[in-house]
């Protein structure tokens, strides 16, 4: 591969774009030996079998190659086609909750060992591992905690494990070809809302477009608004760890709204 811009870094990992001898433009990711490269690439295969994503060109322990994607504005009309896209890829279903490659949020290890429900796997895998992470004192420890004892009450009604991307924020939708294509997963199979839950936390252009034709395609259950917070608590206690406390308020006001449920 023949590097034609420096894309600086991310997480540790310097970012490039390249061409290959046939003439393909790729992105680069490389770094130290990690499982990181694998199970994003799995989770990009996967995924591609019902969405839009970079194809995998190469992967190792200590790089990943995929296909470039040439970006453009979005419009109404994309995010529509975007709503629909990912309604259609979370009714592709999964086996289980988890999935059977390590996990990984940005550098951040995560167990994808399988659970028998959504509650269990949220609270186990998800949220009380990211928790002792965090460093929190102990009074919004015990509050966390309290929550993630009422998971299997606010849950909602029981879905089949979804196909989600898992870490679906705005910088992880790249808009090409009229519509947007999926980078960066934490795939595994989940719970639907989560991935709704973390477009409405860090917004996405023309949401309501996107959301609305999400319902068209696949419609939600009933009080699927009033469990955003609850779907939030994993990406805000993410936050929490990587970049600290400034993410702390929002984080226990999610808390609180998912103790009122």
């Amino acid at each position: 591969m023949r590097v034609t811009e420096d894309l600086g870094s991310s997480h540790g990992w310097r970012l490039r774009r390249g061409v290959l001898d046939d003439g393909r433009e790729v992105f680069a990711k490389t770094g130290a030996a990690s499982e990181v490269f694998a199970s994003e690439a799995a989770g990009l295969r996967w995924l591609g079998e019902a969405a839009a994503v970079p194809e995998v060109i190469e992967v190792g322990p200590e790089r990943l190659v995929l296909s470039w994607v040439r970006q453009e504005r979005p419009d109404a009309a994309a995010a529509e086609r975007f709503g629909r896209s990912l309604a259609r890829l979370h009714r592709a279903g999964a086996p289980g909750f988890g999935a059977p490659w390590a996990g990984f949020i940005a550098e951040l290890p995560m167990d994808n060992s399988p659970c028998a429900d959504w509650p269990a796997f949220y609270g186990d895998r998800r949220v009380l591992p990211f928790l002792r992470l965090a460093r929190l004192p102990a009074a919004d420890v015990a509050l966390v905690e309290r929550a993630v004892g009422r998971f299997t009450d606010v849950a909602g009604p029981a879905e089949p494990p979804a196909r989600i991307h898992g870490d679906l924020w705005s910088g992880n939708v790249l808009w090409s070809g009229g519509e947007g294509v999926l980078i960066d997963p934490a795939a595994h199979g989940g719970h639907r809302e989560t991935d709704l839950a973390m477009l409405e936390l860090f917004g996405l252009p023309y949401l309501d477009r996107a959301l609305g034709a999400y319902r068209e395609e696949w419609p939600l259950a009933e009080g699927w608004r009033e469990r955003v917070p609850l779907h939030q608590l994993h990406p805000l206690l993410v936050h929490v760890v990587l970049y600290g406390g400034s993410y702390r308020e929002s984080l226990m006001r999610a808390v609180r709204r998912v103790l009122a449920l």
